[in-house]
């Protein structure tokens, strides 16, 4: 950003010295780039700016930034103007088509003027600050935005088409001829925000005035653009056609609606002055309301121990007031109303900056040395890594894939009373979705190492899922597994590796299954449950799902909803000695109901609290010959032992006939023979 010494100086009480102006503000965070020395004595310098800082691309940002750090007072000029002429309303009328991207524009008139070469203070001005002048009517309007931050523009109110001013999207097609001498015309297309009369585009809202409604020598009455226009049509307006200017430079970093009216006044001013003619009375406005104020708080305590000093609320106070803040103190909390021009100030934090920018951080106290403690072991960044390095050890490849799906996608891995979470972006169209399942993004990764000759992987993911659920939004953490049906072992060797992470986790790893039937993207599936606490799924991908990622075959699936399990890691381990008697083991081969569950046979036998027995061992299912349909045979090892002495055959033949009986009983089991 260029500035002057003396121009920013007409804003301080008291003059400051360049080097001084230099120092002052590269310690409130705009560092000083270059500097010349002007023949008349003036100094010209280059300043750093942040695309945060609009307040301060302009003399009386940057003289504020000055005034508060030094103590200094800031003095802004008068901008009171005599309105003689007739109503406004008699040479113009003023439309915006468009208030979201031009949320306010305004209008004023002035009739009678004459456009001579700049007097020389403004001419000065310009010139210092490395501008080319050109008349008194364009450098009053460079003057103001470089004065005040507000881009503004005059119009030669006489060959405005109709007597109207439009703010509208440009037609597809339709030309537009910018200012300048080698300007080349454009074409434009619905994209495009201008301004218009009646009959053509006269300037690119934000970027760049046209010529055809140009001020030269021979105009007498001029008509006063002051407004703000959306940061991003503006920017994308710049790109598009290759025209940067310093109004959209400014535009970029927005321009609020409040200071529009005061630019207005300031700039119909300095147009009487060095112009002359008579300014109609009232003025046109079409926009949105202008917002209200924006108000943030923040706590004194907070802000000292985030900055490391020991301010008083009155010095943090006297700090916010002095950039233009309006503040209130109460209970060691700071109720700020934000000025208008920082639309950079919405959060505590952005307080607590400014407070020890304004203090200065070079009078904040650095220790020498801090003090470091070795965090516990365990964490959720702990757990994650151990179930990664343990899946790692059984085969599978973990995957990292983005959150953003499809929305086809999404609907595939949604239950009845859930519905898919979409970004409201045109730039994530064709996946809008946030992945209510991590599956998706597996199949994705399956069907790209398909097609590259990978025809059998194991792939693992943890990550985020996201559904929208009764009205409210839930966030949590998933592992989701995938392998080919063709994989030895099948669903379980997959129910194994979601046995094995869960005892990793926690020392309550009673992972059981229980048949579902309305998961809709899984066939053969069943609930995993946790301690009584539904977890996941696991299962056969629905043929239907698996397809429209253009996927043979069949695969198997596990969901697995960790995120309590990371809050109880690491799991309290503890040891046991071996034991120094030996055990007997009896091993029973069951028929069974297809529907009974291993759940079913161990809540069969615990309750009886068998005398010795030790462990129920699930060994092993058999379905086939000498099996009658829909039964199956199940074997089970029960293991018992004395922990003074050894046991004999006879002790353990009651427990195992117990057990029998209420098998018989209550799972309708039969011993197989």
């Amino acid at each position: 950003m260029l500035v002057t010494a003396n121009w920013i100086n007409d804003y301080l009480k008291k003059n400051v010295s360049a080097d001084e102006q230099a120092e002052l503000l590269t310690a409130a965070g705009f560092p000083l780039e270059g500097r010349d020395d002007l023949p008349d004595g003036d100094i010209r310098q280059d300043f750093e700016m942040t695309s945060n800082r609009g307040d301060c691309t302009c003399h009386i940002g940057l003289a504020r930034e000055i005034a508060a750090r030094s103590g200094n007072t800031l003095v802004i000029p008068e901008c009171e103007v005599m309105e003689s002429g007739p109503s406004i309303e008699e040479s113009i009328s003023v439309s915006n088509l468009e208030p979201e991207l031009c949320p306010l524009y305004t209008a004023k008139v002035i009739l009678g003027a004459h456009v001579e070469q700049s007097p020389k203070w403004l001419r000065t001005k310009i010139e210092n600050r490395g501008d080319v002048p050109r008349n008194a009517i364009v450098d009053a309007t460079n003057f103001v935005l470089f004065e005040q931050g507000q881009p503004t523009h005059v119009f030669d109110l006489d060959k405005l088409a109709g007597n109207q001013i439009i703010v509208r999207r440009a037609k597809d097609g339709e030309t537009f001829l910018p200012l300048g001498e080698d300007a080349v015309e454009l074409k434009l297309t619905s994209d495009d925000l201008v301004i218009a009369d009646a009959e053509k585009p006269v300037a690119l809202a934000g970027v760049k005035g046209g010529a055809h409604a140009s001020v030269t020598d021979e105009t007498t009455n001029l008509l006063i653009e002051t407004a703000t226009f959306n940061p991003v049509i503006v920017r994308e307006m710049s790109r598009r056609h290759k025209i940067t200017s310093d109004s959209s430079f400014r535009f970029e970093r927005g321009v609020h609606p409040m200071q529009i009216a005061e630019s207005a006044n300031r700039l119909a001013s300095i147009l009487l002055d060095v112009g002359g003619g008579v300014l109609c009375k009232g003025a046109l406005s079409e926009g949105k309301d202008l917002p209200s104020p924006i108000a943030v708080s923040m706590r004194t305590d907070y802000c000292n121990e985030r900055l490391g000093s020991a301010l008083s609320s009155e010095q943090m106070a006297t700090y916010l007031n002095a950039v233009g803040f309006e503040t209130e103190t109460a209970n060691g909390v700071i109720e700020s109303k934000v000025p208008y021009y920082r639309g950079d100030i919405y959060r505590e934090i952005d307080l607590v900056e400014e407070v020890g920018r304004i203090h200065g951080y070079e009078h904040i106290c650095i220790e020498d040395s801090i003090h470091v403690q070795v965090p516990t072991s365990g964490g959720e960044s702990e757990a994650r890594q151990t179930i990664l390095n343990a899946l790692a050890g059984m085969g599978f490849v973990e995957c990292v894939t983005h959150s953003l799906i499809s929305e086809q996608a999404a609907l595939c891995f949604l239950t009845a009373e859930q519905s898919a979470l979409t970004l409201d972006d045109d730039r994530e169209s064709a996946e809008p979705a946030l992945r209510p399942s991590i599956i998706p993004s597996l199949l994705t990764v399956r069907k790209h190492n398909e097609d590259n000759g990978v025809k059998s992987v194991r792939l693992a993911e943890l990550g985020s899922i996201f559904v929208l659920e009764n009205g409210t939004h839930t966030e949590q953490t998933e592992l989701g597994l995938l392998v080919d049906c063709c994989v030895d072992g099948g669903i379980e060797e997959l129910r194994g590796v979601a046995d094995r992470i869960c005892a990793l986790l926690t020392t309550k790893n009673h992972l059981s299954v229980s048949p579902a039937n309305d998961i809709p993207w899984l066939d053969a599936c069943g609930i995993l449950s946790i301690e009584g606490r539904e977890a996941g799924y696991i299962g056969r991908l629905e043929e239907r799902v698996q397809h429209l990622w253009g996927l043979e075959g069949a695969f198997y699936v596990v969901q697995l909803r960790l995120g309590v399990l990371f809050e109880e890691y690491p799991p309290e381990q503890q040891a046991h000695p071996l034991p120094s008697q030996p055990a007997i083991e009896r091993d029973l081969s069951l028929i069974v109901q297809e529907d009974v569950l291993w759940l079913d046979i161990v809540g069969a036998i615990e309750p009886l609290q068998l005398d010795h027995l030790e462990k129920i061992e699930y060994i092993t299912i058999y379905r086939g010959t000498n099996i009658d349909e829909g039964k199956k045979s199940l074997t089970l090892r029960l293991r018992f032992r004395d922990a003074t002495r050894t046991l004999t055959h006879d002790e353990v033949n009651a427990p195992v006939a117990a057990a029998v009986e209420s098998l018989a009983s209550n799972c309708g089991a039969e011993i197989r023979s």
